[in-house]
C-alpha cells in the first residue's frame, strides 16, 4: 500500500514538473515589445524545421566555414530563435572577426529584438569591413517567385544601418546611410526601397523640395521583382496612384509597409491624430518583427509618449 501511494506521489511529481516546465516554456516563447504587449513568437514550419536540420547538419560537418555558420543563423531566425542567431554570429565573429556578414546578420536580429543602439554598432563594423571590397549579390533564404535574389551584401549594410538611424530619429545619419544603399546597386528593388525610406526621412527632416527630389529615379512599369508595395507607395508619393490604391486588410510584413507608408504620409502632413490611430492600428498585429511594426511602435514611444522612455 505504502509502495503504491509512492509510485503515486512520484507520478504527481513529475507531471507538476511537466506542467512547470511547459509554462516556462511557454512564457520564455512570447516577446514583450517596448509597448508592453507579449507577442508570441512564430511557429516553424515543416519546411523550415528541414533547412534547419540541413543548416545545421551542415554546420556540424565543418563549424568553422562562415556559410554554414551563417546559414545556421539564418535559419534559426527564420524560426523566430532571434537570441540563438545572435549567439550564433556572436559565435561566428568570435572564430572570423573581420567577416562582415557576421555583423550583417546579427544586426538584422537586434533590430528584430529592439537592440538598436548594438545594430548600429555592428552595420558600422561592417561598413568598415566592406570598404574598398567588391559587392555581391546576397542570397535568399526565403526564394521570391522569381527565384532571382535582388539584394546585395553592401546594399543590406547600408539598408539595414539606414533603418536602425531611423528607429533611433538620428535622421540625418539615417539619410546618408539610406544614400548609400541606393549608391551600392542599379536593380530596380534596390531602387525603390531605398527611395521609400529617403523620401520618408526627407519629410521627417521638413524638407520637402529634397523629398520629392529623392523620388526621380522611380518610373512607371519598373521591372520590380520583391518589393512591390515600396514601389506603390513612390508612385504614391509622385502622384500616379491614388491612396485609396493602397488600402489593405491583412496582417502581414508586406502590408505593414504600406500601412507605415500612408500613416507617416499623414504624420508629416500634419494629421497627427490620424497618424497616431493609424500606428497604433499597425502594433495591434502580429507581425511584430517587420520593419513597418518596428517603426510604428518607435514612433508611438517618441512622439506620442505613450511609454516611459
Amino acid at each position: 500500500m505504502r509502495f503504491t501511494v509512492f509510485i503515486l506521489f512520484i507520478l504527481m511529481f513529475s507531471c507538476n514538473q511537466q506542467q512547470e516546465s511547459a509554462e516556462v516554456e511557454q512564457i520564455s516563447r512570447q516577446f514583450i515589445t517596448p509597448l508592453g504587449v507579449a507577442k508570441e513568437y512564430p511557429e516553424a514550419s515543416e519546411a523550415q524545421l528541414k533547412n534547419y536540420e540541413k543548416a545545421l547538419f551542415d554546420y556540424n560537418e565543418n563549424p568553422n566555414d562562415p556559410d554554414n555558420i551563417i546559414w545556421l543563423g539564418r535559419r534559426l531566425a527564420y524560426m523566430g530563435k532571434y537570441d540563438e542567431a545572435i549567439e550564433t554570429y556572436t559565435a561566428g565573429i568570435q572564430k572570423i572577426p573581420d567577416n562582415p556578414k557576421f555583423y550583417r546578420h546579427r544586426g538584422h536580429r537586434y533590430i528584430s529584438t529592439r537592440q538598436y543602439k548594438k545594430a548600429i554598432a555592428d552595420f558600422e563594423r561592417a561598413v568598415e569591413l566592406i570598404e574598398g571590397t567588391e559587392n555581391e549579390i546576397e542570397p535568399d533564404g526565403i526564394p521570391n517567385a522569381r527565384n532571382t535574389p535582388v539584394s546585395s551584401l553592401h546594399g543590406n549594410v547600408y539598408y539595414h544601418l539606414g533603418l536602425a538611424y531611423y528607429l533611433v530619429h538620428d535622421y540625418e545619419k539615417a539619410f546618408e546611410a539610406y544614400t548609400l544603399c541606393r549608391e551600392s546597386g542599379n536593380n530596380p528593388d534596390n531602387i525603390v526601397s531605398s527611395t521609400h525610406w529617403l523620401y520618408m526621412i526627407s519629410r521627417r527632416l521638413g524638407n520637402e523640395e529634397q523629398a520629392n527630389e529623392m523620388l526621380l529615379p522611380v518610373e512607371e512599369n519598373m521591372d520590380i521583382i520583391e518589393n512591390h508595395d515600396y514601389y506603390k507607395l513612390c508612385l504614391f508619393y509622385k502622384g500616379l496612384l491614388p491612396a485609396d490604391s493602397l488600402s489593405v486588410n491583412d496582417d502581414s510584413p508586406s502590408s505593414d509597409a504600406l500601412k507605415y507608408g500612408l500613416a507617416n504620409w499623414q504624420f508629416y502632413n500634419l494629421e497627427k491624430e490620424s497618424a497616431e490611430e493609424e500606428f497604433i492600428a499597425i502594433t495591434t498585429g502580429n507581425s511584430w518583427t517587420s520593419f513597418g511594426y518596428i517603426a510604428a511602435e518607435s514612433d508611438i514611444i517618441q512622439y506620442y509618449k505613450r511609454v516611459e522612455e
